[in-house]
């Protein structure tokens, strides 16, 4: 037996099916949630990084340097936290006139200086990410540590691969 279901244009136009318009709901959109996110840090963090040279991005140079085994290069630093390397020059200026990176020759290639955070710098970084972290437990309240945990493990995933994105164009041209 066959059956033959007809909606007529003004039915379907009028009432979407109740997954679609709830798949449609700004709270499940992953554009609204990455931009309320980043709003709300950007706005929880900023203080704690304030007194950084840079700030967020001073941050990021110092935690890219104390993470690292060996110092790398001006350039691969740049590369690292995606920052434009002319920038990166005029942070890194800052940073080591207030004695929190060092720089020095590379031994494996006399044109390039290689990027050593301080004892200085190490302490400094110690401070603000104290304060960082409790700007980050503001705005995890709702999670429990598994979920903390989880939500920290996916962003640094998807931030990988958005990385790749950025940098994989940049590199193809040279």
């Amino acid at each position: 037996m066959r059956y033959d279901v007809r909606v007529s244009a003004s039915t379907s136009e009028n009432k979407k099916p109740r997954a679609e318009t709830e798949s449609l709901a700004l709270d499940t959109d992953l554009g609204w949630a990455i931009r309320m996110v980043s709003t709300a840090f950007r706005r929880v963090a900023t203080d704690s990084v304030a007194d950084l040279p840079g700030g967020a991005r001073g941050y990021l140079v110092l935690v890219a340097l104390a993470g690292g085994s060996e110092p790398p290069s001006q350039l691969a630093l740049a590369r690292e936290v995606s920052l434009d390397r002319t920038v990166m020059t005029y942070l890194l200026d800052d940073l080591e006139a207030h004695d929190l990176v060092t720089r020095k020759p590379d031994p494996r290639d006399r044109r390039a200086r290689q990027v050593l955070i301080t004892d200085t710098g190490r302490a400094r970084l110690t401070e603000v990410r104290h304060s960082l972290a409790a700007a980050e437990a503001r705005l995890l309240t709702d999670l429990g540590p598994k979920d903390t945990e989880q939500l920290r493990t996916l962003l640094a995933r998807v931030a990988q691969t958005a990385q790749r994105e950025v940098v994989a164009p940049d590199e193809a041209a040279c």
